[in-house]
């Protein structure tokens, strides 16, 4: 992180049938109180639609400096997080990845109809067709200053190819977890390299 690069603004975003409850989401938020208070920390709860999804965070960060920001994303939060990372507002900032979903269109349609949240089962949403036609509109390549990214990618994910995961982001920093999950319960583990790298050390 070059020395005149300050990180003022962080924006986590979970992951698919997620939220800001979930347990890596609440660890940030609590790293943030106690190590960073003066940082503006958002994790918003994402609407399950694609393109609501980014309306809401094109809101939420529109009075966001153009320097000073920087990205956490969580598996389809990942893939958020890359397509954001191509925003004029981001294309600076660093971007940590965690277990990123790489084709969620193909891996979602599987799970169109009704859901429930992880940390909630009693919340319940629907997923609808027409979003894997939203997903697919926001398929990005990877960035064109990969350097800015670090993906954390878990051998033992259950639900994503760590295979994958890795081929898609091969030009970026990867961190690959032999063992692991996809929630990366070892989370604790990793998160001073992971702060440092987004410039919160």
């Amino acid at each position: 992180m070059p020395a005149q690069h300050k990180t003022t603004h962080l924006l986590y975003l979970h992951g698919f049938r997620s939220s800001p409850r979930s347990a890596k989401a609440m660890r940030m938020a609590e790293w943030v109180r106690a190590h960073k208070p003066e940082l503006v920390f958002a994790c918003p709860q994402l609407p399950p639609s694609p393109a609501e999804a980014m309306a809401l965070l094109k809101t939420l960060t529109a009075d966001w400096p153009s320097q000073g920001g920087a990205l956490m994303g969580s598996s389809l939060g990942g893939f958020y997080a890359t397509v954001l990372a191509e925003w004029p507002r981001f294309q600076s900032s660093r971007v940590v990845l965690l277990n990123p979903a790489v084709a969620p269109a193909r891996d979602l349609e599987s799970y169109i109809g009704e859901q429930s949240c992880w940390q909630d089962p009693l919340e319940r949403f629907f997923f609808r067709t027409e979003f894997i036609a939203e997903l697919l509109a926001l398929s990005t390549p990877v960035t064109s200053s990969p350097q800015r990214l670090l993906a954390v990618i878990a051998k033992g994910d259950e639900l994503l190819d760590w295979r994958e995961m890795r081929q898609r982001y091969l030009a970026c920093r990867i961190k690959l977890l032999e063992g692991s999950d996809h929630g990366l319960s070892d989370f604790d583990d990793y998160l001073p390299e992971l702060s440092d790298f987004l410039g919160l050390a």
